[in-house]
């Protein structure tokens, strides 16, 4: 087996869950030659004998992560990890795009980050229930996994009764940051989910054609006392984003 042992080894001593320690031991197989140019992964039987945990810890680890889309599994051939096509986000997933990321083991960099006071439309007076002429602090990034590869272009308002100010450290997630700073948690969120073409200025962003299909997300964000926190709206590159939802049945005929 092709496998470096520094670093990729299990701590049978931690109180890390084994399956959780082997899916981050998978994370960053598939980000190493050969395995990130498409070469199979060992196989399940070699790798637990090697790290000493089960078959079926290795396969609760891999199976998260298939079902993520970072590996795929062919019976009779092997496992790989997954071509870079489209990142998926989930709805049961809505809190700082950067943290969701890093879960999925991709770093996503900041390729433009701007703070700014603006007039917000209806929509966001409507939301926070503040009047037409009311300023409010506005942040604005587009998020690519590097300079020449933007994936997402947000704009986000946030109530003026929480003090964001461009003095805060907008390059950690930003939950984390209104949680750590000022002591506000994020408890809700409500989606509104289209299609529609870029236009000059978000294509200009994207580095997409006006043409150019994207998925167009609207959040409203409430705290722990249904107080309104913030609106946020994405723009994501169709070609590089894919929005997925998991349902499950009620129980009720």
């Amino acid at each position: 087996m092709n496998i470096p042992t520094k670093n990729f080894n299990i701590d049978h001593k931690s109180k890390m869950p084994l399956h959780v320690q082997v899916e981050e031991l998978f994370r960053k197989l598939i980000k190493i030659e050969p395995f990130s140019k498409g070469a199979l992964l060992p196989k399940e039987v070699d790798l637990a004998n090697l790290w000493g945990v089960s078959r079926n810890t290795i396969r609760q680890a891999t199976n998260k992560l298939e079902h993520e889309g970072l590996i795929v599994r062919k019976k009779g051939i092997g496992t790989r990890a997954a071509e870079k096509k489209n990142l998926v986000t989930g709805l049961d997933h809505w809190y700082s795009f950067t943290r969701e990321m890093q879960e999925k083991g991709i770093e996503v960099i900041n390729l433009l980050l701007k703070t700014e006071t603006e007039t917000p439309g209806e929509t966001v007076c409507n939301f926070f229930n503040v009047t037409p002429d009311k300023k409010l602090f506005k942040l604005s990034k587009l998020k690519g996994e590097n300079s020449d590869e933007p994936i997402v272009y947000f704009e986000s308002y946030f109530h003026p009764r929480i003090g964001i100010s461009k003095e805060d450290d907008f390059n950690i997630p930003l939950y984390t940051m209104l949680q750590e700073r000022y002591g506000v948690v994020v408890h809700q969120s409500r989606e509104n989910i289209s299609a529609s073409n870029a236009g000059a200025v978000i294509g200009k962003k994207l580095k997409v054609p006006a043409s150019f299909p994207i998925l167009k997300r609207e959040r409203f964000v409430y705290d722990i006392n249904g107080k309104p926190v913030e609106y946020n709206i994405g723009y994501y590159r169709s070609d590089k984003f894919t929005y997925s939802i998991d349902i499950t049945k009620s129980s009720e005929i």
